[in-house]
């Protein structure tokens, strides 16, 4: 059986005039421990883009639904679900990377265990673009890093989706904050999320601002989300046996060896990787993961900006302005209510 819904759907990989609107077939009734989410805001993620433009990690091109956040409303259970009923809200990570369509829909079949109950005072669209950066921040900074209180850490592009989630887990983890932004207004921004230095990448040193408000002595933690160049030059403020933590694949040493003879700790993180090899215990703890976001979010611990928020018929134009770079928060896309 299945069950018919609208939904962006890829033509094929290519720029973002490929991403149109088309109906897909959900299989639901699904598993007894699956749920049907009318889905209200999906997240749109730098993953989203980069399967647009080269294909999925499962199937092909033509025909994938992206996305991996969402946030709606439960329509319908399984014969197993307990937790959740009809009429509840909730949010989650799941889908988009082929096979099972993503997010980029009206609707979503989902395991129950990987929903977090959307708190009264939070708004799908918030609710919608937490999960994946969320999880992200917390694999990069908790579970790799092993980040404690009292540590330096320096996390670039502390502005964008990823980077103002994670400045602050790590302020709430009690840790001293670094980031790197690229205006005045951003560094006003993540100022104000808890960050004690905020670096200017355009005209400063990150290494050498980083080694001055260390007193010399280097950082204790790192995130890169950038890429190859700003990884190797952060190797060199780093605090002997320090940890590095990269969102973009590790490019090696520097030349001079700075990781080695620093005895740095490199640890890679891609969140997608428990969905991609079905990993069920890997992808279970991440449920977890979205259910304390969304009480940190809740309780007021942290917040979420929101750069824009497109219609679901407008995907491309999210596209766009996310690859177009420069965005303080994460871009969200809200479907029309019916269909």
């Amino acid at each position: 059986m299945s069950f018919k819904c609208d939904a962006v759907v890829l033509r094929d990989a290519g720029a973002p005039e490929v991403l149109e609107m088309g109906e897909i077939e959900l299989p639901w009734p699904g598993h007894d421990d699956e749920v049907l989410v009318r889905i209200e805001a999906a997240g749109v993620n730098p993953a989203d883009t980069f399967f647009r433009a080269l294909g999925p990690y499962v199937g092909k091109a033509a025909g994938t639904v992206l996305g991996h956040d969402g946030a709606g409303v439960v329509e319908a259970t399984g014969a197993a679900v307990d937790r959740v009923e009809p009429g509840d809200r909730v949010c989650f990570c799941n889908g988009g990377i082929g096979g099972g369509a993503g997010t980029y829909a009206r609707y979503a079949v989902v395991p129950e265990w990987l929903l977090a109950p959307v708190p009264d005072g939070v708004d799908s669209a918030t609710a919608a673009a937490l999960p994946l950066v969320f999880i992200t921040a917390w694999e990069s900074l908790v579970e790799r890093a092993g980040l404690a209180p009292g540590e330096r850490v320096l996390i670039h592009g502390g502005a964008g989706g990823t980077g103002h989630v994670a400045v602050q887990l790590a302020r709430e983890i009690g840790a001293r904050v670094a980031t790197t932004v690229s205006s005045a207004a951003k560094a006003e921004f993540v100022g104000a999320l808890g960050v004690e230095l905020a670096i200017d990448y355009h005209g400063e040193d990150f290494v050498a601002r980083c080694l001055d408000w260390s007193d010399g002595g280097g950082l204790e933690v790192a995130l890169d989300n950038v890429g190859p160049d700003t990884f190797r030059r952060t190797l060199a403020a780093m605090a002997p046996y320090g940890r590095v933590v990269t969102l973009m694949g590790t490019p090696g040493d520097t030349p001079e060896e700075t990781a080695y003879n620093a005895n740095l700790t490199i640890h890679n993180v891609m969140m997608l990787t428990p969905m991609w090899l079905g990993l069920e215990p890997a992808r279970r703890r991440q449920g977890e993961i979205v259910r304390e976001a969304v009480r940190w979010l809740g309780a007021g611990k942290i917040r979420v900006e929101l750069a824009s928020i497109f219609p679901l018929e407008a995907a491309a134009d999210a596209h766009r302005m996310l690859e177009a770079g420069g965005l303080t928060g994460k871009v969200v896309l809200t479907p029309a209510r019916s269909g």
